[in-house]
């Protein structure tokens, strides 16, 4: 019953494309809305990600040893660099694990975050945005650029709001 479902509304053809960028959605609608909501609008938005993500189980092809919900489009072509998305198995869990583990994060980040919450949830979003990136990308310079793009949220995530040695964690972070 639930395959028929996500196939009549054509998840495996848009899923992965709103994995990647709806978080920059909820990012923005961090930053845009008042302060004392982020973090439950954060937790929201994480959590309609993660109901999303649990469609790939149903509609994952188990049997099938090649790549799913497949999408490439030319990005530099004379690079040879294209947008280029796609599941097998291992990425099935990785993307479903990130969704997971980023809204027990957010949940988990109530009562300890108390200063620049706004920017904390947004950078929370974008790199969540990193990480399926890293999981769903086929193009190795996209790869490349997604996980690249992790480092950043990362560095100030452990910068700003990091223990004692934050700032030199950061710096390792980054490096």
């Amino acid at each position: 019953r639930m395959l028929s479902l996500l196939e009549s509304i054509g998840y495996g053809d848009w899923i992965l494309h709103a994995l990647l960028w709806l978080p920059l959605v909820g990012m923005a609608l961090v930053l845009m809305g008042p302060a004392a909501r982020a973090k439950h609008l954060a937790f929201g938005w994480s959590l309609i990600l993660l109901v999303m993500s649990l469609g790939l189980w149903w509609a994952f092809e188990s049997g099938v040893g090649t790549f799913q919900f497949e999408s490439s489009t030319p990005w530099i072509a004379s690079w040879g660099v294209s947008y280029a998305v796609a599941m097998d198995g291992i990425s099935l869990f990785m993307v479903i694990l990130t969704t997971f583990t980023t809204a027990i994060a957010i949940l988990g980040s109530f009562n300890y975050i108390a200063k620049r919450e706004m920017a904390f949830y947004a950078l929370m979003l974008l790199l969540e945005v990193g990480v399926i990136g890293v999981f769903a990308s086929t193009d190795l310079f996209l790869f490349y650029v997604f996980f690249e793009l992790t480092l950043v949220p990362m560095s100030f995530i452990v910068g700003v709001w990091g223990g004692e040695r934050r700032i030199y964690a950061a710096v390792k972070v980054f490096l």
